[in-house]
Order: structure tokens, then C-alpha cells, then sequence
């Protein structure tokens, strides 16, 4: 059974930074694509950023320019670096795996709250 851990999260004040990472049991290079999800209170889960196996990443609207998704292969580990944090960035973020990228083979961690209050 694949198992994904995420690190990082926190209380930051609006304009700080902070880095996610996510480590899975497996190389994350098995899984098609690996990505970021983030659910807010009373909000349903939404994608914050993917990042595919050869490399090609996307993010959400709402983050372009302020969120870079990253892989470390030496540490088997894929990263969430977020710059300019927001408010409404205050969320639990979630690291996916997707083995096949067709949702048929997934794997969620625990998640990570981040919040971003003054």
C-alpha cells in the first residue's frame, strides 16, 4: 500500500511563504502525476497544482505566479514552494498521487493545515 506524507504547513501572517513537501512510500516517479489539493472549511477539495511524470506542470488560476509545484528526486519528495500567501490560501492541503492519471489508482495523504492570518 503507496502511502503519501505531507509536511510543512503553518501559520503565516498575509505576503509570508511557506514550503509543503510530500513523501511517498513509493518513487514518485511510478505515478503519472503527483499534485497538490487544498479544502477549506465548507468548501469542497480543489487542485492547487500537478506536476506529471515527465515533468509538465499546472496550476490553478487563483495561484499562478505564487505557487511553484517541484519534485527532489534525491529526496523523493514533491514540493509545494508558496510565495505572497493570501488569506484565502488558508486551507488543509493535500498531497495526491495518481498512479495511471486517470483517478483509477490514487493515493491522499493526511494533509496539512495551512493557515494565513494576521
Amino acid at each position: 500500500q503507496v502511502q503519501v506524507v505531507e509536511s510543512g504547513g503553518g501559520l503565516v501572517h498575509p505576503g509570508g511563504s511557506l514550503r509543503l513537501s510530500c513523501v511517498a512510500t513509493t518513487t514518485i516517479f511510478s505515478m503519472y502525476t503527483m499534485g497538490w489539493y487544498r479544502q477549506a472549511p465548507g468548501e469542497e477539495r480543489e487542485l492547487v497544482a500537478t506536476i506529471t511524470r515527465i515533468g509538465t506542470t499546472t496550476y490553478a488560476d487563483s495561484v499562478k505566479g505564487r505557487f511553484t509545484i517541484s519534485r527532489d528526486k534525491a529526496k523523493n519528495t514533491v514540493n509545494l514552494e508558496m510565495k505572497d500567501l493570501k488569506p484565502e490560501d488558508t486551507a488543509v492541503y493535500y498531497c495526491n498521487g495518481d498512479r495511471f492519471g486517470d483517478n483509477s489508482d490514487v493515493y491522499w495523504g493526511q494533509g496539512t493545515q495551512v493557515t494565513v492570518s494576521s
